[in-house]
């Protein structure tokens, strides 16, 4: 592929992965709710948050593997296909299984995340690959930040009357099914997009070659990797890094909700910060921080950045005792509690901890991995990271209320110390292409 069309196609898999994710973030603020207005308890509805992750986590290997042996753009293709339906169906659901169904088929299709990173491998040479891999985490950011927005906007009163005064009486427009018809009608122009602008990343003769070889020794090969290429050791990092941040994710609104008395729009706000700054480091910044460093020292600091900044979190009141609250710039504007900037002191090395972590980790499989095993490694982690998040929720759920509010983010910058160790004792040397220079001795 020549250098003009594969910046097109890392620019067209940009849009197509940031506009999955503006679908699927547009549903954030409403599927708890949703879940409560069929008489689900707020137990079952963490199920329903969870069970996304679940599926995803079934399906990524899957789809992964298929996207070696058939090609990267029919899976996408593929999966965006099925996220019309899901978001369709979720709008139209009339039961709460019906809800859940539709929200497990949305994390089946999920998985075709692990094949947008390999298609990214296969477009950009591996000393870019960072660079490539960070884009694809600027997407995650921008969708995350933006979706939530159209999400509320779309559940407005306004939107919703309007709505209601146009659509045929057959046809659902709440508060709920709007955002979901928002996301399908989102998602199907994504599809139309692809379909017409994604080239395959692919040659028909490397496809060939994968079907040859995951017909004779499919557990063989994964196995061979994990132990060849040190591939098995960054994805139990991998693991570890989504489960500790899970407990930020799902216990962030409860903590600012009993500590500052915050409600959605403030939270709003703050996840906005944290996804600006994730956005900007993944999309520019990660690139000359692995040019001069390299992933492996970076994925090192970012962890170890974590530790700390996870930890400290709760703590925010404490730590800005010692800070100035700041006065209003406008006679009518309120004033800044030193709590809350203590917090946005916090917040803003963890935030750029765990984006650098994230791409660093990512770039370190790909260059593990075979170039007809992109698509199962980055299955694999994708698969970890699923896993890590359907499980994490619960468990950070369980210390919050069961020990107390500082429980989940501790334990949270506890498990980055395993990573930090881990990425240490790992040999560099078996991570096929890494720029670093190798350690001179082989861990235990």
């Amino acid at each position: 592929m020549s250098v003009d069309n594969s910046r097109r196609a890392l620019a067209v898999v940009f849009v197509i992965v940031f506009v999955d994710l503006l679908g699927f973030g547009i549903l954030i603020p409403v599927i708890p709710l949703y879940a409560l207005s069929f008489g689900a308890t707020e137990f079952v509805g963490s199920l329903l948050i969870a069970s996304y992750s679940a599926m995803q986590f079934l399906a990524a290997p899957f789809l992964g593997r298929l996207s070696d042996t058939r090609g990267r753009r029919p899976v996408l293709l593929l999966s965006l296909t099925g996220s019309v339906i899901a978001w369709t169906l979720f709008g139209l659901a009339g039961s709460l299984a019906v809800l859940f169904a539709a929200r497990m088929l949305a994390g089946v299709m999920g998985g075709n995340i692990a094949t947008a990173q390999a298609y990214i491998a296969d477009v950009t040479p591996p000393e870019d690959r960072a660079r490539g891999l960070g884009l694809l985490g600027a997407a995650f950011g921008l969708g995350f930040i933006f979706g939530p927005a159209l999400g509320g906007f779309f559940a407005s009163e306004f939107v919703v009357s309007a709505a209601q005064s146009v659509f045929p009486a057959w046809l659902p427009a709440t508060e709920f099914s709007l955002p979901s018809f928002a996301a399908a009608a989102i998602t199907g122009t994504n599809l139309v997009a692809a379909y017409v602008l994604l080239p395959e990343s692919r040659p028909p003769e490397e496809r060939v070659a994968s079907r040859e070889r995951d017909r004779e020794s499919r557990l063989t090969e994964l196995a061979d990797a994990l132990r060849t290429h040190g591939l098995g050791t960054l994805v139990v990092a991998f693991f570890l890094v989504s489960f500790a941040f899970s407990a930020l994710e799902s216990q962030f609104i409860f903590l600012t909700n009993d500590q500052y008395g915050y409600g959605a729009t403030e939270n709003a706000i703050l996840l906005t910060y944290f996804g600006v700054i994730i956005a900007i480091v993944q999309g520019g910044l990660i690139g000359p921080l692995t040019d001069r460093y390299g992933e492996y020292r970076v994925a090192i600091a970012g962890a170890a950045i974590q530790v700390f900044t996870l930890a400290a979190v709760p703590f925010a009141p404490y730590f800005g005792s010692y800070i100035p609250s700041v006065e209003p710039l406008l006679p009518v504007g309120p004033t800044l509690p030193s709590a809350v900037i203590a917090l946005g002191v916090i917040v803003t090395p963890l935030a750029f901890g765990n984006a650098i972590t994230n791409v660093s980790l990512n770039t370190l499989v790909s260059r593990s991995a075979t170039a007809d095993e992109q698509g199962g490694a980055f299955g694999l982690t994708q698969s970890a990271g699923s896993l890590a998040r359907t499980f994490g929720p619960a468990l950070a759920g369980f210390l919050y209320t069961a020990i107390d509010y500082w429980a989940p983010f501790v334990l949270g910058g506890a498990l980055m110390i395993p990573i930090v160790v881990l990425l240490a004792r790992l040999d560099v040397s078996l991570v096929a292409g890494t720029s670093e220079s190798p350690r001179t001795e082989t861990p235990e």
